[in-house]
């Protein structure tokens, strides 16, 4: 087999053929410079309008989820912030019963108010604790700041307190200035006042006074905080004045107290009792 040797001059007309393409393509380049500047400017300022409106729509999407994210975070803080305002109040609440209970000469249960129907005249709480913490009817439900009620029923572990703002309350109560003596009680007209009934008209009362329990009743511990006095009403046709004064204890907030394991004089209840018996 032979091969055909490869020769220079064979391939001269390729090369020469080469040559002229590439000075023809470098004198039509050189001959349409300016149309390709045109071409390139008219492209980089079309792509330029085109990216402003895209670009803002890319910045207002990117707004739209800082403010998404800035709103939930808000929600957040502002949920935590009223956890911690709320655990606050408890703890500023715990500290005065703690405080109250260590100055009471009395034996005092803590129980928390499970329950509270306050929305007529015989309203109603109920405490979590029953004749299995040895509390009993008639025992005083207080907080640190003053007088809320009595329990009227004791179950085993819940019992059903009688508040101040029921129409079936009383208690024997004491102005505490002077000691004038009179019966609290609520007329079942309005919330955020009590009222105190058979004051003689000679006794001064003054708004700001303070209304305690004075103990004559045998079924409270004398000294309890109940209000104080907002403003007095002379009756007509009596010798007595009425006065009206503003509860301590606020029920809608209360959470928690103390039941008084005060037990009523047994000495003084017989003679109530040899008493009523005399008119009978």
């Amino acid at each position: 087999m032979r091969f055909r040797s490869f020769n220079l001059s064979d391939a001269k007309d390729y090369i020469v053929t080469a040559l002229i393409l590439i000075f023809a393509f470098a004198i039509m380049v050189a001959r349409h410079q300016g149309g390709i500047d045109t071409l390139r400017k008219i492209s980089v300022t079309s792509f330029s309008l085109l990216e402003e409106p895209l670009a803002n729509i890319r910045m207002y999407r990117q707004a739209l989820n800082t403010n998404t994210y800035l709103q939930r975070q808000n929600i957040l803080l502002q949920d935590e912030l009223s956890r911690l305002r709320s655990i606050e109040q408890e703890n500023r609440e715990l500290r005065r019963l703690l405080d109250y209970q260590e100055e009471s000469e009395y034996e005092l249960t803590p129980v928390l108010i499970i329950g509270k129907q306050l929305s007529g005249l015989n309203n109603i709480l109920t405490i979590d604790a029953g004749t299995s913490e040895n509390l009993e009817e008639g025992m005083p439900l207080v907080s640190s700041d003053g007088l809320i009620g009595k329990i009227v029923l004791a179950g085993n572990y819940y019992s059903l307190v009688m508040p101040y703002y029921n129409s079936l309350f009383k208690v024997s109560a004491r102005i505490q200035k002077n000691q004038a003596n009179g019966i609290v009680s609520w007329p079942g007209e309005q919330y955020g006042e009590l009222v105190m009934d058979f004051v003689p008209k000679t006794i001064a009362v003054d708004s700001g006074d303070i209304i305690e329990t004075s103990g004559n009743s045998n079924q409270f511990p004398a000294g309890i905080p109940i209000g104080r006095v907002i403003r007095t009403v002379p009756e007509p046709g009596r010798q007595t004045q009425r006065i009206f004064l503003e509860p301590y204890v606020m029920l809608a907030d209360i959470a928690q107290g103390f039941v008084i394991e005060f037990e009523p004089d047994s000495n003084v209840a017989n003679l109530q009792l040899e008493y009523n018996q005399l008119f009978e």
